[in-house]
């Protein structure tokens, strides 16, 4: 039988060990430039950091396409009538509900197609919305143009409850009225919420799987300002609810709205 002489112990290879390092601390030193600093604390930082993480072509487009989820935004009062009317003292017509909630829901339309969503942009009394079909909906409207008192400001939000999954349900709800006042400052005004939102006609019209609710993003009165000069803020506020909603969907691609 042949004797085979012991195998020398590898020698450590301190230039591996300190390769390694060098490229996690290149890893982070990027990541922290491509990143703004309040992107450190905020909500967005995952959000940015799956973006630098994700392989792209020579061209810059994501070489991973995860599939889109389904959602939809009703523009309240959009191809049917104006909703409330703002008036000067001379009764000039200077601002309309449907105007500002159009605006409204085409920014968030815009953002979350921005950021990988298939988003339904939909009228008042849309034919769509019979039986329709995805991960949530939201209708965006306003309140009245008319001074009321000091404390008619601040938004609404009222939820569908006909529907498959009321925990899904309550869980919109609350996390609308959670990042829409965290992102807009706005106050919660529980205390007006209408018979009309609860009993929201696209509520009874849609299948009864898709989770919905209903926003009256301010009062045309004294929110104004806010809501027409702070109209990004306003999106933004709508944005985050999806944004949240994702973590709880039960599959990854909805069926389209028959």
């Amino acid at each position: 039988m042949e004797t085979t002489s012991p195998r020398p112990a590898r020698r450590p290879r301190p230039w591996r060990a300190v390769q390694t390092i060098l490229g996690v601390a290149i890893l982070m030193a990027t990541l922290f430039t491509a990143l703004p600093s309040q992107g450190l604390v905020a909500g967005s930082f995952y959000q940015r950091l799956s973006i630098i993480l994700t392989p792209r072509s020579s061209e810059g487009e994501s070489v991973l396409s995860p599939p889109q989820l389904r959602v939809g935004i009703v523009a309240g009062h959009s191809g049917n009538d104006s909703g409330a009317v703002c008036v000067d003292g001379n009764g000039n017509v200077t601002l309309t509900e449907v105007d500002m909630n159009l605006e409204i829901a085409a920014l968030v339309q815009e953002q979350l197609t921005q950021i990988g969503y298939q988003v339904d942009l939909l009228r008042e009394f849309d034919t769509r919305l019979n039986g329709y079909r995805a991960l949530a909906i939201v209708s965006i409207h306003n309140d009245s143009c008319e001074y009321i008192n000091d404390q008619a400001t601040g938004f609404k939000v009222a939820a569908a409850l006909n529907t498959n999954d009321l925990n899904r349900a309550n869980r919109l709800t609350a996390c609308l009225v959670d990042r829409y006042q965290h992102i807009t400052d706005m106050t919660f005004h529980a205390g007006s919420i209408t018979a009309d939102m609860r009993e929201y006609h696209a509520f009874r019209e849609i299948d009864p799987n898709t989770v919905a609710a209903i926003i009256e993003t301010g009062f045309l009165n004294l929110d104004r300002e806010m809501l027409t000069k702070q109209t990004d803020r306003i999106a933004q506020g709508v944005v985050e609810v999806y944004c949240a909603l994702q973590i709880t969907k039960t599959s990854n691609r909805l069926p389209s709205p028959t």
